[in-house]
């Protein structure tokens, strides 16, 4: 059984292929440029290779709701050119197979959740921290939706002290992405998050950010697992960061082995590495 999937991103566009154990067989990925320029690279990628179905996982916000008359769109967005575009229209237009259709943070979650670090969980969290950040919740073993999907990296933490910067965000200035992607880290450092010593003190900020959002979506979504991946969490010494300002929120609220024990396993990077994505795809192109 051969699938495909589309991982959307807004810097970037990831296609594959791959079986139905999660086995990549074929991947490529090319800068997210304008819908036509872009989409024409998708499907010079899928012609002639017999996918039975492809699972599409995009930037956001989307309408992920079959009974709304924007299904399938990327609706407000600041990223260029991509504002209210039907993306699953256009896509249905040239790819003559069955279509599904998510968030790429929700896909990155039950492609975790299927084959990854939280393989058997029924209960999971995904975050990207990246040039933006987003987050998908998967909950007794459903994708979570509602009025429209989660936008975890919209919410409003409390600020660090001894942090001055107004925020990147166009729309909130200081949520939890205006101060913690990786655009703002380049705009309040001055340089790119990569390029920063690991004992810089922009990682003290960072973790501090992380680690006030993970505590909410602990205390409301109760995860069993959290996955974090994205650009910026390839700094691995965030982690351990994260997890002491974790444990010193909850200050023992939370009376449970993952929090008090095994917290080096409840927080951990994508066992999918950069494929977690792409193999969210796949695992939303098997749910068809």
């Amino acid at each position: 059984m051969k699938l495909g999937a589309i991982e959307a991103g807004g810097t970037k566009f990831v296609c594959g292929i791959a079986d139905e154990n999660g086995s990549v067989l074929e991947r490529v990925s090319f800068s997210t440029e304008t819908p036509e320029i872009t989409l024409q690279k998708v499907y010079d990628f899928f012609k002639d290779k017999g996918v039975e179905a492809i699972g599409v996982g995009s930037f956001g916000p989307i309408d992920p709701n079959p009974n709304s008359e924007t299904y399938g769109y990327i609706t407000k967005t600041p990223k260029k050119y991509w504002s209210d575009f039907n993306l699953i229209g256009e896509l249905q237009k040239n790819l003559n197979v069955p279509l599904a259709f998510d968030t790429d943070v929700n896909g990155a979650a039950l492609g975790e959740a299927t084959w990854g670090a939280a393989k058997g969980l029924k209960n999971c969290l995904y975050l990207t921290v990246g040039t933006g950040i987003g987050g998908g919740a998967l909950v007794s073993g459903k994708l979570v939706h509602g009025m429209l999907h989660p936008e975890m990296g919209h919410i409003i933490v409390k600020r660090h002290p001894e942090d001055i910067y107004e925020g990147k965000c166009p729309f909130h200035k200081d949520c939890f992405e205006g101060l913690a992607s990786g655009p703002a880290i380049e705009e309040r450092w001055g340089t790119k998050a990569y390029e920063l010593p690991v004992d810089h003190k922009a990682w003290e900020l960072e973790a501090y950010y992380i680690a006030q959002a993970l505590v909410n979506y602990i205390l409301i979504v109760s995860p069993e697992k959290i996955v974090l991946g994205g650009g910026v969490m390839k700094q691995l010494q965030l982690f351990p960061l994260i997890r002491k300002n974790i444990k010193e929120i909850l200050n023992n609220y939370v009376q449970t082995k993952e929090i008090l024990e095994n917290i080096d396993e409840y927080i951990v990077s994508p066992k999918l590495g950069d494929n977690a994505g792409l193999l969210g795809g796949i695992a939303l192109a098997l749910k068809i």
